[in-house]
């Protein structure tokens, strides 16, 4: 019973080692990344009708690649715009999305990455790449350099 409990733990302990943990307030981002001196990744999505956003979603952020290196090294924030009433978000949420593309997004791309310093410089940005996991991290680490 004892070895069960064990493999149960451990079990749980690399499902969530590997979850993303997504911020939706800048504010509270940029908290974090100064606190673990960790850049900032800020995604602007429409993730009920881009298709790309929903490409790159799947293709990139879900894979353990990219949740492995941005649990190591970044704070994850997300600006998403869905259209879809089913999915549309608080008013308070609305207008903090709408504040972030007002400053990071003036020219309204999707899917857009932009990459921050912990106090919100702008490094660079860029949008959806059909590449693998590895190779669009990579391109990230570029822009922070």
């Amino acid at each position: 019973m004892k070895k069960i409990a064990t493999l149960l733990v451990l079990l749980l302990c690399s499902i969530t080692g590997f979850s993303q943990d997504w911020k939706y307030n800048f504010e509270e981002a940029k908290k974090i990344a100064q606190t673990e001196n960790k850049n900032i990744i800020m995604i602007f999505s429409g993730s009920d009708w881009c298709a790309p956003c929903i490409k790159l979603d799947r293709n990139i952020w879900q894979s353990e690649e990219f949740k492995k290196e941005s649990a190591e090294n970044w704070v994850l924030v997300r600006a998403n715009f869905p259209r879809k009433k089913a999915n549309q978000l608080s008013e308070e949420q609305t207008t903090h999305n709408r504040a972030l593309a007002e400053k990071y997004n003036r020219e309204g791309s999707f899917p857009l990455v932009v990459v921050l310093t912990p106090t919100g410089k702008v490094l660079g940005k860029m949008g959806f790449k059909n590449v693998p996991p590895e190779e669009y991290i990579k391109m990230i680490h570029a822009l922070e350099k």
